[in-house]
């Protein structure tokens, strides 16, 4: 493994490290372990929405939810 100063890297290269970093974890994303947090809130989203407490909205919505909230 290569050693690298971030802090002096630019954005670009920043993100194509990011992007690198992505790539590699995807084509070994069987060997992943998911932490068991992910399963409780897993469980606690289904319980939501099996109780009505909770609901799904459609994608373009929910995009246009955050970026009326971020302006």
């Amino acid at each position: 493994m290569t050693a690298i100063q971030i802090d002096h890297l630019t954005v670009a290269e920043k993100i194509q490290v990011m992007e690198s970093l992505w790539d590699s974890l995807c084509a070994h994303a069987d060997n992943i372990d998911s932490p068991a947090w992910h399963a409780e809130v897993l469980q606690q989203r289904e319980e939501m929405l099996d109780n009505g407490t909770d609901a799904f909205i459609d994608w373009n919505d929910a995009k246009k939810d955050m970026r009326n909230r971020l302006s």
